[in-house]
């Protein structure tokens, strides 16, 4: 695993890591814990949604691939973020789900990702001043924060 510089040292806030793909799973939750972060991880929607049920710790960031079998990431994000209105949302994918995503508002991450690029993303999205990250985007195929980009209504 490639070093972090110490400004991208976490700061122990907890995530909560899903992907479907056990590899992916593992490398990402080895690359944030190295990066100074509590994390939980789950292999599926379901699991994750019973994972923050079952913990009374707050959850900053869920971290979701966005494609997933039975609820895909930005359904799980909707879902947690009625329990968890404070929690920060990014999502990934290896796929060309980037527009979909940032329609929601919410952070995303190209796969595949060097390690501080994603440590990088996680602390960004964790410190934006937008709790809600409505109107504060993330855009990863530029690098830098988007501000006020017009988003589709959802039904």
């Amino acid at each position: 695993m490639q070093p972090l510089a110490n400004s991208l040292k976490g700061t122990l806030e907890t995530l909560l890591v899903v992907d479907d793909n056990q590899f992916v799973l593992k490398t990402v939750v080895a690359i944030l814990q190295h990066a100074n972060f509590r994390v939980f991880s789950a292999q599926s929607g379901a699991d994750a949604i019973k994972l923050a049920g079952e913990t009374d710790q707050k959850i900053d960031l869920l971290l979701s691939d966005v494609d997933m079998p039975h609820m895909s990431g930005p359904d799980l994000g909707t879902a947690l973020k009625k329990a968890r209105p404070d929690m920060r949302v990014m999502l990934m994918s290896g796929g060309d789900n980037g527009l979909l995503v940032l329609n929601y508002g919410w952070a995303y991450l190209q796969k595949p990702f060097l390690n501080v690029k994603l440590v990088q993303m996680v602390t960004d999205v964790l410190h934006s001043e937008d709790r809600s990250q409505l109107g504060h985007e993330f855009d990863t195929r530029k690098g830098i924060p988007v501000f006020n980009v017009p988003r589709k209504v959802r039904p």
